[in-house]
């Protein structure tokens, strides 16, 4: 047993001894590669410096004849080092300008070859004068792009979309100035406050007002003859408009607009013709317009069992009171 343990340790550390030999070989091969690069590289650059010198040196043995002093001799070989010098940077300096001029080249050839590749189709009549026309034909540039003979408005044209995009822009502009010049020209809300019996009044009013901007305008106007408006806010107020409750948040435009009918008549007009309705025909378009009532919501919860305020309901834009015969 004792034998066996030997064993095994022995061989653990033979094991041990070999890995550790093969990471030095390893680190020496390492070392040997980044020895030969230098040497490569020192090599390359004492060649460069080598025949830069060479050179100097036959120049100024061609152009030095005879006895020189010492003096001329480093003033001559100086003056040659230099020129040297200049004449290996205009080198450089054309070397690179040829490779800029040849990328730019090839920039060139590229796009050229990108917009040939954009050019999906062509004409056939510019094919057939190619084939027919001769040298002629062939010296004329032919713009590649859709064929004017064949339909193509089901594909994607980016100048037809602008276009089409601008003309939009446009329209929505004329539009969006179109209707704010409506809202800002002026209307004539003719209103009853009713309190059991109507007391008819005039506001003038923009047709972008909203109907709580009206009912305060309104207000204003009512609290000197009526106690029981003096202590009452906007929010207290309805304003019925045709047999409708009509939201304070909606403006007059809104009503012109959808050219809203009531019950008993239209919504978008403000004018005043007789109020004394027996059968009203919703379904007719008729030019009867009847004066909106200003009421006190308190008012209405006491008396909406009774007429008139038994025939009032909340405004719904989605019923179209048009297609209803009214009684």
């Amino acid at each position: 047993m004792a034998q066996y343990k030997g064993t095994m340790r022995e061989a653990g550390r033979a094991m041990h001894l070999i890995q550790k030999r093969e990471k030095q070989r390893a680190q020496l091969q390492v070392l040997k590669q980044r020895i030969a690069e230098e040497t490569i590289s020192k090599c390359k650059v004492d060649k460069q410096f080598s025949a830069h010198y060479d050179a100097v040196e036959a120049e100024l043995k061609s152009s030095t004849v005879g006895l020189v002093t010492l003096n001329d001799m480093k003033a001559k070989q100086e003056a040659l080092v230099r020129e040297r010098e200049a004449q290996l940077a205009r080198r450089a300096q054309r070397e690179a300008k040829r490779r800029r001029l040849e990328a730019r080249r090839e920039g060139e050839r590229r796009r050229a070859r990108q917009r040939q590749i954009r050019g999906l189709s062509f004409s056939l009549d510019d094919a057939d004068d190619d084939d027919i026309g001769g040298p002629e034909a062939g010296a004329r540039q032919r713009h590649l792009g859709k064929n004017p003979d064949v339909d193509t408005s089901f594909l994607p044209d980016r100048e037809r979309e602008e276009a089409e995009n601008r003309l939009r822009q446009e329209l929505r502009r004329e539009w969006e100035a179109r209707r704010e010049q409506v809202k800002g020209e002026a209307v004539d809300v003719t209103f009853s406050y009713w309190d059991g019996s109507g007391h008819r009044r005039t506001a003038r009013m923009c047709k972008g007002s909203t109907v709580q901007q009206f009912l305060k305008a309104a207000l204003q106007g009512l609290r000197k003859d009526f106690r029981e408006l003096r202590a009452a806010g906007v929010e207290q107020l309805m304003y019925v408009k045709e047999d409708l409750i009509l939201p304070h948040h909606h403006t007059f435009y809104d009503f012109i607009v959808a050219r809203a009918r009531g019950k008993s008549g239209p919504l978008f007009s403000f004018d005043v013709h007789d109020d004394v309705r027996l059968r009203s025909d919703a379904t007719r378009e008729k030019d009867e317009s009847h004066a909106g009532k200003v009421v006190l919501r308190s008012w209405y919860e006491k008396n909406k069992h009774i007429f008139p305020a038994s025939r009032w309901e909340p405004y719904d834009p989605e019923r179209r009171w048009d297609r209803y015969t009214v009684r």
